[in-house]
């Protein structure tokens, strides 16, 4: 019984820890993102500065304002939409973080249909 106790204590314990969160180091720099649309590996890269992202995915470079709410949550505005959809601006949050990458939650601004992505850091 007392095994039983101190193993539900330890587990409490444990998923209640709190995951880092160091956003700052994030703001800038060259990133990596890779997700799968219909089974298949997409990559793009981008480089990001405190007012600008430059994203280049499938050969296609493009262009972005960023502006940052707090530390961890920024609104991405392309800044030469080629249809009504690119005019929306998108909301990114930072929800963790490891030491070359973050984990985080995008959607289009007033959407609650949130998805999840991770990006790597390459400097």
């Amino acid at each position: 019984m007392k095994i039983t106790t101190l193993l539900l204590l330890a587990l409490t314990f444990i998923s209640c820890s709190e995951k880092e969160r160091n956003c700052k180091d994030f703001k800038t720099g060259k990133f990596e993102f890779t997700q799968n649309i219909d089974g298949k590996k997409h990559t793009s890269t981008f480089t990001r500065t405190e007012k600008l992202q430059i994203e280049t995915y499938n050969g296609k470079t493009d262009s972005a304002s960023v502006r940052w709410v707090n530390d961890c949550e920024f609104i991405l505005q392309k800044l030469h939409p080629k249809n009504m959809k690119e005019e929306k601006a998108i909301s990114m949050k930072i929800l963790f973080t490891d030491k070359n990458s973050y984990t985080f939650e995008y959607s289009f601004v007033g959407s609650n249909k949130k998805s999840r992505g991770v990006v790597k850091k390459l400097d």
